[in-house]
């Protein structure tokens, strides 16, 4: 089913706030009904259009309702989120529990490109944003491109808006998360470019020989598709672009020597590797891509 349309909205975004910014002064409205307990509640938040998410320690948990109504009524929000650990699963889902509000669909405005989701379902990682945009510069006018983990459009988008791809093939397991996919490729007007395809890309017909570059955005790490990818992409080769995990001390150069690694037992020595880290990862970890360009130079 085709999700209802939201009107437009500002980027997703963090803020801290001083001594007068929203996050303080829910804090100070909150020491009015509770007492010292409030000097607890963190002043930073998440917003995602109208949809806000935060995060709380243990003490402030059984005012979670009041403080989700409170910063409601500073930002003007529809939704107030509480996250309570990381995604789960294979489908990535969210472990977040509404507060405040009656509904998780928002919608996000980011580098022109907008996208339209149910934040209680779907995961809108903020730190990627970097990455969604270097995806739109890299793509070339006219290629094939195949996003095996497409989301909600993450990289799929930017590859069709910014990129001008004559073509993308967009794989997506999650039915919600497929839902929302057709419907950002209708909302940014690219469904004469986009192709979008339910299911498990490691069974979908997917043309072999055809693409140009292949977007492996699956976390921890997207090693396992390698295989997959390499299939997909034309005989005299092409670019791709492999998500995965690595150590804060190894750095960018431990993804590199990781993705190396893996091609190589394949028989496979690229033409060139260039890591990039897209954001922290948890303690001692970050998330990095690795640019790989196989049978032909850049």
């Amino acid at each position: 089913m085709t999700p209802e349309p939201a009107s437009p909205s500002a980027p997703a975004h963090r803020r801290t706030a001083g001594t007068t910014g929203p996050g303080a002064r829910v804090r100070s409205r909150l020491a009015e009904r509770i007492g010292a307990g409030a000097a607890q509640l963190p002043t930073g938040y998440q917003r995602m259009g109208r949809v806000l998410l935060l995060r709380l320690p243990p003490g402030l948990l059984a005012h979670r309702h009041l403080i989700g109504e409170l910063y409601r009524e500073e930002l003007g929000v529809e939704t107030v989120l509480l996250r309570h650990g990381p995604v789960r699963g294979e489908m990535r889902l969210p472990d977040l529990e509404r507060v405040a509000g009656d509904t998780g669909e928002t919608e996000v405005v980011e580098h022109g490109i907008r996208f339209r989701f149910d934040a209680t379902k779907i995961l809108f990682a903020r730190g990627n944003k970097t990455e969604r945009e270097r995806i739109g510069r890299l793509t070339r006018p006219g290629e094939t491109v195949v996003d095996l983990f497409a989301g909600i459009g993450y990289f799929t988008l930017p590859a069709a808006v910014h990129g001008r791809a004559g073509r993308v093939v967009a794989c997506e397991i999650n039915p919600v998360a497929h839902a929302y996919l057709e419907a950002n490729v209708r909302l940014n007007g690219v469904a004469g470019t986009v192709t979008a395809l339910r299911g498990d890309n490691r069974t979908l017909p997917l043309e072999t020989g055809a693409a140009d570059r292949v977007i492996l955005g699956w976390l921890p790490d997207a090693r396992p598709w390698l295989d997959r990818a390499l299939e997909l992409l034309r005989p005299d080769g092409g670019v791709l672009h492999v998500h995965t995990i690595a150590g804060t001390h190894g750095g960018v150069a431990e993804a590199e020597a990781g993705v190396a690694d893996a091609l190589g037992r394949q028989g496979i020595r690229p033409a060139a590797v260039a890591g990039r880290e897209v954001k922290p990862y948890g303690p001692g970890r970050l998330h990095a891509v690795v640019d790989v360009t196989v049978g032909r130079a850049g």
